[in-house]
């Protein structure tokens, strides 16, 4: 409708339209509301607002009642009556939109219709404060189906006319969603109406099911799965619209809040199927076979006072298990304050019996000691445990590093160093009376129904002490590939470049960037039946399903150059090396991505544009290189802002222009974010999630370089790095520097996090 003649329209609109058709066309794709609810954030900010609301009509009650997404819904079902009382009423019944400047107003609210009023209590229920109001009917054909509502627009005093029309083209593939809703929700009144809906099972099938199930004295789920084949997902997607909250599969990846299970007995919650699986802050998630069980529930509020209670809803089995599972931790992990209680405890009273007999490796407290710390690392989402021994006269001091930064853990008395570390030896299977060399070994720790690997390396240090690092070795599962943060574009293309028959890709950035975490997503997305992939790695840290993976070792001459040629001879459709370390690596998975395969590799370089200047130092022929490259992935890693805590602000316009001077003024100029008074960026201000750091978890910032033709042309002709670069940004590149501004301005992180890793 807008896109005529894109030559008259400005580069920004275009953006827009393109971003917006995207969004209509993902959500036209959806096959359910969890489908539109994953594009919740891409709606947010087309429009530029804080948050959505959608209400679903009820036919029979003649009300509107409220869909949210569970991560946002703090106070459950709204429902509201069909009349003109309401926002949402009032635009339902007479099919027109209200674009409120403030909905506190009475006076503005009064002038759309007199009977017309703004209930604040739900504000007051959320701490939400709603100031602008967009709310929009959602039609299918002339009747209405339910209403969209825009809360708080985040730059500028109000909706404008643009949004609204946006807001009318978002809410078009919504009407028929809403009406299958509708249609459906009418058809599935009990707990497996959703199955009889869509054919999945029969009446009568469903009748003989529950008979059976009586007579057995089993779960009819169980039945269902068992003897009509029902698949667990099917199931859930009845039990979730039924019950209406998510449905919760077992993962034995899930920690679970041993804080609040072990207040609990395990005998009590298997008999009454439930379990608490997730504890942040003041709100407990607790996993229910019956959430409408107003019995359980009150004994749940009981046994968890002073909780914020959500209800997901779980097989019989799947909670059990979860039970289970719980059992092995609860039983043996103790909070690491009393185990340091017991330690310091030890220490006085071995210093008052002067005994000869030292504590050892063995000793049951050492043991306790070194299991807690592995077990709240992995907690605490960390990445290593550092063990620092500082001689006989001082604590050993224990940090973790998470995200990316090291905070310290615990101190432990003197006299534990040694026994500590000999008890972290034995696990690894090292040799504990060697402290003159350094080591490396791995340890396979069980915690609940999941195994966690750690890869430990020693040091020696002064005093005769040693110094040990465990690296907490990631998930075996890759991230999946749309997970890791790209922009729009990024993503599109290099989910392209990956499916190419041959050709080299590469992933630079310095050590810690996640360059195995992102090669090992690009694998995950083409890791099909086909495809052979052989990986060569050091060490091998994530393991996929279908790969053929090598750990590399060059103290007996298994190098990455000689694994490279012993792929070659194993029929390989994919190639994943894990480190170009030498010119002979580097010319070997060149020929071999010009000879039919698809290469992936790594190199410790700033940006794309440098790696090209450090290949081609090393001899590469550049026209052969330039044949061969099909795009160089340059990552960052920058630490989230906590999203518990996080909070707008007014920047200073100083810090306005320091944005736009990195990121370059002509182009930040074209992002259309003008300094005004509703300039806001984000910020954490620290809590008891985020450990008052006011960041949680890290997310990656990335420049995509692509091996056009222009480019090609290039390389073949040595340019300068300059030169490369200006092409690349007139082809669409975007810089780190770029791409981590952006993600500032969405409130993803803050400019500190980028200065720190992309500015030199």
């Amino acid at each position: 409708m807008w896109l005529e003649d894109t030559a008259t329209v400005q580069p920004e609109k275009v953006r827009y339209d393109k971003k917006l058709y995207d969004v209509i066309n993902a959500m036209n794709e959806a096959k359910s509301f969890d489908g539109i609810f994953n594009l919740y954030n891409e709606i947010l900010m087309l429009v530029d607002a804080e948050r959505m609301s959608m209400y679903v009509l009820d036919y029979d009650k003649k009300e509107l009642y409220t869909r949210v997404p569970a991560r946002i819904d703090v106070v459950g079902e709204i429902r509201l009556p069909l009349n003109e009382n309401s926002i949402a009423g009032y635009v339902a019944l007479t099919h027109k939109s209200v674009n409120l400047v403030n909905a506190y107003n009475q006076a503005e609210v009064a002038r759309i219709s007199p009977s017309l009023v703004f209930d604040g209590s739900w504000d007051k229920k959320t701490g939400f404060r709603t100031r602008q109001l967009l709310t929009v009917p959602i039609l299918h054909g002339e009747s209405v189906v339910g209403v969209f509502q825009l809360l708080n627009k985040k730059h500028g005093k109000r909706f404008t006319e643009e949004d609204e029309e946006s807001a009318n083209l978002i809410v078009k593939p919504l009407g028929i969603a809403f009406l299958n809703h509708i249609l459906l929700s009418q058809k599935q009144r009990t707990k497996f109406g959703y199955l009889l809906a869509q054919n999945k099972i029969t009446q009568e099938e469903l009748n003989a099911a529950i008979t059976e199930a009586r007579k057995s004295k089993i779960d009819t789920e169980s039945i269902l799965m068992d003897r009509y084949k029902i698949a667990k997902a099917d199931l859930g997607a009845s039990l979730s619209a039924f019950y209406n909250c998510p449905f919760i599969e077992f993962d034995p990846a899930r920690i679970l809040p041993s804080d609040l299970i072990k207040t609990l007995k395990l005998d009590y919650l298997h008999k009454n199927f439930w379990i608490p699986i997730q504890h942040e802050g003041d709100t407990v998630v607790v996993l229910m076979d019956d959430p409408y069980a107003l019995h359980k529930c009150d004994i749940v509020k009981g046994l968890l006072p002073h909780l914020k209670v959500q209800y997901a809803v779980g097989i019989r089995a799947d909670i059990l298990r979860y039970i289970a599972s719980s059992a092995p931790e609860t039983q043996t992990a103790d909070p690491i304050g009393d185990i340091i209680g017991v330690l310091k405890t030890e220490e006085v009273e071995e210093k008052e019996d002067d005994a000869t007999t030292r504590v050892n490796e063995n000793d049951s407290t050492v043991t306790r000691l070194a299991n807690q710390i592995i077990i709240d690392a992995y907690k605490k989402r960390a990445s290593d445990i550092h063990i620092e021994p500082y001689g006989a006269r001082a604590d050993t001091v224990i940090r973790f590093r998470i995200d990316g930064s090291c905070v310290e853990y615990q101190k432990i008395p003197s006299m534990y160093r040694r026994p500590l570390i000999g008890r972290l030896k034995i696990m690894a299977k090292l040799d504990i009376a060697e402290r003159r060399l350094p080591q490396d070994g791995k340890i396979r720790f069980r915690l609940q129904d999941r195994e966690i690997e750690l890869r430990v390396s020693i040091m020696p240090t002064a005093g005769r002490d040693e110094d040990m690092v465990l690296r907490v070795l990631a998930s075996n599962e890759p991230v999946p590939i749309q997970q890791l943060g790209l922009d729009e574009r990024n993503l599109k293309e290099l989910k392209n470049i990956v499916q190419r028959p041959y050709g080299l890709i590469l992933c630079v950035g310095p050590t810690g960037s996640g360059k195995t975490t992102t090669l090992h997503s690009m694998l995950g997305y083409i890791n099909k039946p086909d495809k052979k992939i052989w990986t060569a790695e050091d060490p091998v840290e994530i393991t996929q399903q279908g790969l053929r993976q090598v750990q590399v070792q060059p103290k007996i001459g298994l190098t990455f150059a000689m694994a490279l040629r012993g792929f070659l001879r194993l029929d390989p459709d994919v190639i994943m090396v894990g480190e170009m370390r030498d010119q002979e690596t580097a010319a070997i998975s060149v020929e071999a991505s010009i000879t039919g395969h698809l290469v992936f590799s790594t190199l410790h370089t700033n940006s794309a544009v440098e790696t090209v200047i450090r290949l081609l130092d090393m001899d590469l022929d550049p026209f052969t290189f330039a044949d061969a490259m099909l795009g160089i992935l340059a990552q960052r890693l920058v630490k989230r802002i906590c999203q518990e805590c996080k909070e707008p602000y007014h920047p200073s316009r100083d810090q306005y222009d320091e944005l736009a001077r990195n990121y370059g003024e002509e182009g930040f100029e074209k992002l259309g974010v003008p300094y005004n008074e509703a300039f806001v960026l984000y910020g954490g201000k620290g809590c008891s999630v985020c450990n008052n750091t006011g960041y949680r978890g890290r997310m990656g910032i990335h420049e995509l370089l692509l091996a056009s033709d222009s480019i090609k042309k290039l390389i073949q002709a040595k340019a300068r790095p300059a030169e490369l670069l200006i092409q690349a940004k007139e082809e669409g590149l975007t810089t780190l520097v770029q791409d981590g501004i952006i993600k500032v301005l969405e409130g993803l992180t803050d400019f500190k996090q980028v200065q720190a890793v992309a500015i030199r």
